[in-house]
Parts: structure tokens; sequence; C-alpha cells
């Protein structure tokens, strides 16, 4: 007999309007937090006009930072259920991992960029930006894990559009300062 744990969501013993009430909050969460996102996005909107090429990797920063922080919500929010997880030992490993990742995801990308449109200036600024958001992400993605966990939330279903979208600010806001920067 399966017994049903009501913390976590189960999609194959629960009702859709059980799942819909589940996940609605955390994604009315990650809707406002997303249109605070396209005002932040605005308020770069001076060095953008200035070179509009900073735009180009707007989706790539961004993705770059989603993909390693998914992975690490996935472990460790994985590892949580089986009692495995400590946020130490995780947070310390996850962030010196994504500081490697994102001196490798930032040369990689220096070199495209630098190939491609021939910027030293850009590439500095894409490098940069690629490097700070990819650093940044396993540590947003573990915090909203794990104060969703502090608070008997199931982090499977609330971490992902919350931790997303705050890590999409924190992107835009890295790559935006240091566009502005260079280029202002």
């Amino acid at each position: 007999m399966k017994i049903l744990n009501l913390r976590y969501a189960d999609d194959d013993t629960m009702s859709l309007g059980r799942l819909v009430w589940l996940r609605t909050p955390s994604l009315f969460v990650g809707l406002f937090l997303g249109l605070f996102l396209s005002f932040v996005t605005s308020e770069f909107e001076e060095v953008l006009a200035r070179n509009v090429q900073i735009a180009f990797f707007i989706p790539l920063i961004v993705y770059m930072a989603d993909a390693v922080g998914t992975q690490t919500q996935s472990i460790y929010t994985r590892d949580l259920l089986t009692g495995k997880a400590s946020f130490r030992g995780y947070l310390i490993k996850e962030s010196l991992l994504g500081i490697l990742l994102g001196v490798i995801f930032s040369l990689v990308a220096g070199v495209a960029v630098q190939l491609w449109l021939g910027s030293f200036t850009l590439t500095l600024a894409v490098s940069l930006g690629m490097f700070g958001a990819v650093a940044t992400a396993p540590f947003i993605s573990m915090l909203v894990a794990e104060v969703l966990e502090l608070e008997h939330s199931d982090p499977a279903v609330g971490a992902g559009p919350i931790a997303t979208v705050l890590q999409d600010t924190v992107s835009v806001v890295i790559y935006g300062f240091i566009c502005s920067a260079v280029f202002l």
C-alpha cells in the first residue's frame, strides 16, 4: 500500500485540482518576479541603445546560469528527500563548482564573441557577465530550495519557478552593470 506524504507532490496519486493548488503559488511568485525582471531589464535601456549587440547575449548568459542552477537544485532536492543532503557541505561544493563552471563558460563564450564580432569590449562584458551569472547560480538555487525546505514546503515544486526568475534577475543585473561600466 502506497502512503502519500502530503508535503510532497505526487503526480501519480494526486488529483489535478490538488496539483494546481500545490503548484500555483510558486508560479505566481515567479510571474510577479518575472514582471520585476522586465522592469530591471528596462533599467539598462541606455546601454542597450548604445550597443544593440549587448542584447544578443542576454539569453545565453541567462540560460547558462539557469542550467547550472537547475542542476544544483535538482541534485540537492533529490538528496533532501533521501536525507543525504547537508546544506553547508553542498553550499561549499556547489559554490566552488559554480566558480569553476563560470570560468570555463566565460572563456568559451569570450572566444566565441571575439571570433564572431571582433569586439574586445563586448567580449570582456560577455565573459565577465557569464562568469558572474554562472558563479552565483548554485548559491541562489540552493538557498531557495533550503528556504522552502525549512518552511516545510516541497522544494521540488516551488524552488524551480522561484529560483529561475531570481537567477534570471541576478544574471541580467550582473550583465547590465558590467555592460554599463564598460560601454557608458
